[in-house]
């Protein structure tokens, strides 16, 4: 085998109505290195302001049990061989944050044992093994594919990918809040009001109309929610302000990201004012806040063989 560098991108999910439904891929990379080895390796590392981790932290993700390495091996597994590695993991994507880190290790792991066994999967195989670790779409797809990705699952999923306009920008505020995605779906209820469900589906389909025909204007309107923001805007303190303010700078859209805790605002302009006021909200919370400025990855994963 040869050394490789996977890049799998961040995501964005939900963007307001479309709960485990719609994904967006992200210019934030996490990386991957795999080259040849006797036995299993494995090492992290972080990069960037904005990845909230501890030494303390970085040390549990280097153990066997490391997800990339269980997608790996559960792919082995399926393709009839398992090859030991040595993993560099470089991680740019803040974790329990809403931005598909789960993600971009499950995608990693899968397409390292294709590689590494010189064997290719089918789209399906894929999402199979995948969720085995996360059973919703909205994330491994678009870090897979890149895109904007529509999704529905029953028995089977259905996606479509779609080119998300190049000229908007996804401001992303990274608060110092982790909150795993089961902590955050404990909040939600188990059953909504009939008149709720009703108005996520029609402002859905009114996100993705406004994003295909570049009606920015009505993306306000089109990214409010009233099955999981109302909820988990309980474990974001000044959750609404914060929405306000991105508002009130200049972003068509802001929606909290994913499960949370990122908050993230669709910009045409004046992305750094949207995403310093954010920030501001949260500081005065007492919370140190961080934000970036990215648009869509249209590609998703790749694989560079040195």
């Amino acid at each position: 085998m040869k050394t490789m560098r996977i890049l799998v991108p961040a995501s964005t999910s939900n963007l307001g109505p479309a709960s485990d439904a719609v994904g967006l891929a992200l210019n934030l990379y996490n990386e991957f290195i795999v080259e040849p080895s006797k036995d299993y390796q494995i090492k992290v590392k972080k990069e960037g302001d904005v990845v909230f981790l501890s030494e303390k932290d970085i040390e549990k993700l280097q153990n066997l049990d490391n997800l990339f390495l269980k997608a790996y091996k559960t792919t082995c597994a399926y393709l009839g061989k398992e090859v030991p590695i040595k993993l560099t993991e470089i991680i740019r994507i803040p974790i329990g944050r809403g931005l598909g880190s789960s993600a971009t290790a499950i995608v990693g792991g899968i397409l390292a044992a294709q590689k590494v066994l010189n064997k290719k999967l089918s789209l399906d195989e894929f999402l199979d093994i995948s969720f085995k670790f996360e059973s919703h779409p909205d994330n491994v797809l678009p870090a897979y594919l890149g895109g904007l990705i529509v999704a529905a699952t029953d028995n089977e999923i259905s996606y479509i990918k779609l080119n998300f306009p190049e000229d908007l920008k996804i401001v992303v505020v990274v608060p110092e809040i982790y909150l795993s995605t089961e902590d955050s779906r404990k909040v939600l209820p188990k059953q909504v009001p009939l008149k709720d469900a009703v108005f996520n589906i029609q402002h859905t389909a009114l996100l993705i109309a406004a994003l295909k025909e570049r009606k920015y204007h009505l993306l306000k309107e089109a990214v409010k929610d009233k099955i999981h923001q109302p909820y988990r805007s309980k474990l974001i303190p000044s959750f609404w302000d914060i929405i306000k303010v991105a508002y009130d700078e200049g972003a068509l859209a802001a929606f909290l990201s994913g499960a949370g805790s990122c908050m993230a605002a669709i910009c045409l302009e004046n992305e750094d004012k949207v995403g310093k006021a954010m920030c501001e909200v949260f500081e005065s919370d007492g919370i140190q806040a961080k934000y970036l400025i990215l648009k869509a990855d249209l590609d998703g994963a790749r694989v560079i063989e040195k």
